[in-house]
């Protein structure tokens, strides 16, 4: 079977465009992926972030569905915790009702965002934190089917009339802790490789697959493998392109955020950082895959052999819209 390429947009705020024009910069890559021939393109939730600019993954699938054509559509993920599953069943069968077959709702455990954030969204109660991830998980899934059981309090709603139109579901994990989870709640999976791959091992799937198995769900599930990626024209353009993220992940662990930085200035803060600091940033940069469009097919092939997948989506955070289009684009040309 082919290897299908997808996309997982965190609609960074570029340095090269006003914040307010990040998310029109998501619209914009959409539209070129689909005429690219890729699979799938999610959108992720953050909230209280100087990156990424989206909060809202409902109202950007939603306009995505209507600004394209053949690419599905969907959520990497909802973070669930903040919301209602029934309001979250609402929205996402209203949208496969307007578009059919096009829509996938992925869910995450994590907040996608700051304490603070977290207690805002669930104000005036208290936030959940995760600890009921897994019940409203299950009561989401119910929604969407309409199979919660008879004797369940909500069994009588119905979220939109046509209970035809059902999303495909996704559980989102990066370390093993929800592949069980899904795998019971019969929830394809999506492991967020980029996030930590010391931890994001293919035995993973197979917990996945063996509780799917032993809940009795038919058929097999699908598995998604999303890595971070960027690709130019050749290695060493590459590598300085992707400098970008990897300092962005850098600052995340030593405390010090600051805007996108351009590959020129992470250059130049590389030659004066302490030799332990350039260490994690090495680090950081050979866990993305990185190079010209063959080194980067080749070890995303490599990758979907040893994960046991047929799609891979890609994660592509650069400081120009330009650079994030190109990485794309020769990808998809050189496929």
């Amino acid at each position: 079977m082919q290897l299908k390429l997808n996309v997982v947009d965190q609609s960074p705020v570029h340095g090269s465009h006003a914040p307010h024009q990040a998310l029109q910069l998501t619209v914009d890559l959409a539209q070129a992926c689909d005429g690219w021939g890729y699979h799938r393109y999610w959108v992720a939730e953050h909230h209280d972030s100087e990156h990424f600019a989206n909060p809202s993954p409902e109202i950007l699938v939603a306009t995505l569905a209507a600004r394209t054509e053949k690419i599905r559509v969907g959520s990497g993920g909802v973070m669930l915790s903040h919301y209602s599953p029934l309001k979250v069943a609402e929205c996402f069968m209203s949208m496969e009702s307007l578009y059919p077959n096009r829509i996938d709702l992925g869910i995450g455990r994590a907040p996608g965002g700051s304490g603070l954030a977290s207690q805002a969204l669930a104000f005036p109660h208290r936030p959940l934190h995760g600890d009921a991830y897994a019940e409203q998980a299950s009561q989401l899934a119910g929604f969407v089917r309409g199979d919660l059981p008879a004797n369940h309090p909500f069994s009588a709603l119905k979220p939109v009339p046509d209970t035809q139109a059902q999303p495909e579901l996704w559980m989102l994990g990066s370390s093993g802790g929800s592949a069980e989870v899904a795998g019971h709640l019969g929830y394809n999976l999506a492991l967020a490789r980029f996030i930590n791959p010391a931890a994001c091992h293919p035995s993973i799937f197979d917990k996945h697959l063996q509780a799917w198995h032993a809940a009795g769900h038919k058929g097999s599930p699908q598995r998604m493998l999303a890595i971070a990626c960027v690709c130019a024209e050749s290695t060493e353009q590459a590598k300085f392109v992707a400098g970008t993220a990897a300092y962005r992940k850098l600052s995340m662990q030593t405390g010090a955020l600051e805007p996108l930085l351009t590959p020129e200035q992470v250059s130049d803060s590389y030659r004066v950082m302490p030799e332990s600091q350039k260490a994690m940033f090495d680090k950081i940069l050979a866990e993305y895959t990185v190079g010209n469009p063959d080194e980067c097919l080749d070890e995303i092939s490599q990758l979907a052999k040893v994960f046991g997948c047929d799609e891979v989506a890609l994660i592509t955070v650069t400081y120009s819209q330009q650079e994030r289009l190109d990485s794309y684009r020769l990808l998809a040309e050189h496929r």
